[in-house]
């Protein structure tokens, strides 16, 4: 499995914003993959899918998790897309359920294409809380997703990959990892 998430990067910026894959096979550390997306902008599935398809990983990944259902601020990544092109399934973990209504209104008011973006959030349904967690999901059934959260949660609520993405994206752009994921 895989789990994706965003290096920091500044609000105001326009420069692309770093998002790390930390691979995982059998419980340990397998690979690294990087891509960068546009802050707010509207490629973040795109260039996880290109990324994926170039990777001499990609045989081996039964599973494609991401830290929320966006990244880069409201760059949102459609996790059915993932799940038709890549014919693997995806999941969207966070900590705490989003405050929806402030997540629509920041995106209607505020974000170009934002329309578009939260059609691509509602398609995905409300976060459903699981194993300490709140998921959304694409090809995998909640007893497995559970399941997937329980067995790969080792260091805190957030399955390993998630945790050491955050972690890698962290150090790589900052100097070192802070707080987290």
């Amino acid at each position: 499995m895989v789990g994706f998430d965003d290096a920091p990067f500044e609000r105001d910026g326009q420069e692309p914003v770093l998002v790390v894959g930390a691979l995982f096979c059998d419980g340990r550390l397998d690979g690294v993959l990087s891509t960068a997306v546009e802050r707010d902008g509207a490629d973040a599935t795109e260039r996880i899918i290109e990324r994926l398809q170039r990777s001499r990983f990609t045989t081996q990944i039964q599973l494609i998790l991401t830290q929320g259902i966006a990244v880069a601020g409201f760059n949102v990544i459609d996790l059915q897309r993932l799940h038709a092109e890549l014919g693997i399934p995806a999941m969207a973990v966070a900590r705490h359920a989003p405050d929806r209504a402030a997540v629509r209104a920041a995106l209607l008011d505020h974000v170009p294409g934002g329309a578009e973006k939260w059609a691509v959030i509602e398609r995905h349904g409300v976060m459903e809380p699981m194993e300490g967690v709140h998921v959304q999901r694409a090809g995998i059934d909640r007893a497995s997703a559970a399941r997937v959260i329980r067995e790969t949660a080792v260091n805190g609520r957030l399955p390993e990959p998630l945790r050491t993405a955050h972690l890698v994206a962290g150090g790589i752009t900052t100097g070192e990892s802070r707080h987290r994921p």
